[in-house]
């Protein structure tokens, strides 16, 4: 485990915590941030994708308004940090800085030049983005808020997408889950799966609506997913 800094596209530079499979070559996952920055569970995920065989690289993606943000769910004060931070991103550039991780993972040393991402929370919107506008080999999306309203560019999909949709995500409404279910159901790159009774972030050790069950079915499927196109 160790951090590195990666290039912008546009100038500057920025931090991302990096962790190693035991056996190489490994396809890269570049794993996208909640709206609390590159903390404690985001480092943790990325141990456990590295346990999983893959080479996982989790970049800050709040570089430009505060670096080093790690921040958790545990107070109102932290939330509201969050959720200013979530509402100062340039998610535009936020892609694009994506994209420079996924160009650096593809490149280490041991690593098979194949990558995908995988993103929680704002981090599945991401990587949503990322399935539209980025040759990510394969892209996850867990509970990602707001995907109605990019469904404009779901024609764009044409690597291989799963996303993890909580039936009752209290960021969303069964309206716009069903819009989201519909406007992807024809594409066949896609693959879209409720998971009936959970919340937002059902899959996030220690947060408040973790089930345990439902996570351990997502992440079964996730690797098993890049196992599949990654390798």
């Amino acid at each position: 485990m160790s951090e590195v800094m990666i290039g912008a596209a546009d100038g500057g530079r920025f931090s991302a915590y990096v962790a190693k499979p035991k056996v190489t070559p490994a396809g890269g996952v570049v794993v996208i941030q909640e709206i609390f920055g590159v903390n404690a569970v985001m480092r943790e995920m990325c141990d456990w994708y590295a346990s999983q065989g893959f080479l996982a690289v989790c970049p800050d993606l709040f570089w430009r308004q505060q670096p080093g943000v790690q921040l958790t769910d545990k107070t109102e004060a932290e939330w509201n940090q969050a959720f200013a931070l979530l509402n100062g991103m340039d998610q535009d550039k936020a892609v694009e800085d994506l994209k420079a991780a996924l160009a650096w993972v593809r490149g280490q040393e041991g690593s098979t030049g194949k990558a995908g991402t995988v993103g929680y929370c704002l981090g599945g919107r991401l990587a949503f983005m990322m399935a539209t506008r980025s040759d990510a080999e394969a892209n996850v999306g867990y509970y990602g808020v707001g995907l109605e309203g990019l469904l404009g560019e779901a024609d764009k999909i044409a690597k291989p997408l799963l996303l993890h949709i909580a039936e009752n995500d209290k960021f969303s409404s069964p309206d716009k889950r069903d819009a989201v279910v519909a406007g992807v159901k024809d594409n066949t790159w896609v693959t879209a799966k409720v998971y009936p009774g959970m919340d937002h972030a059902f899959a996030r050790p220690g947060g408040e609506h973790y089930d345990k069950d439902a996570a351990d079915e997502a992440n079964r499927l996730t690797v098993e997913f890049f196992h599949t196109h990654l390798a």
